[in-house]
């Protein structure tokens, strides 16, 4: 988990609490958190990163529409960074 990038990990955490969203989907919900607008030039770019170092599964929901879904390795990072920042977070403020 440590080679991903905050906005890296913020995709992971709205992938794993969505049911295979679309790109769409990640970029609404991601929206709304950040409250601001995501460009799509920086959301696909780091979902295909995360599918290529096989956090993420992409798949199809129709021609046009791809779905993203958490893998195994995903969800051990996932853990492990829950796992850390229940953790280590609060020492950092002691």
């Amino acid at each position: 988990m440590v080679e991903l990038s905050g906005f890296q990990r913020d995709l992971l955490v709205v992938i794993v609490g969505l049911d295979q969203p679309s790109g769409q989907d990640v970029k609404e919900e991601l929206e709304q958190v950040y409250d601001r607008e995501i460009n799509h030039g920086r959301l696909y770019p780091k979902l295909d990163t995360l599918v290529q170092k096989d956090y993420v599964e992409k798949g199809t929901l129709d021609p046009l529409t791809n779905s993203y879904e958490i893998t195994e390795q995903g969800q051990d990072a996932m853990d492990e960074w829950i796992e850390w920042s229940q953790n280590e977070m609060p020492q950092l403020s002691q």
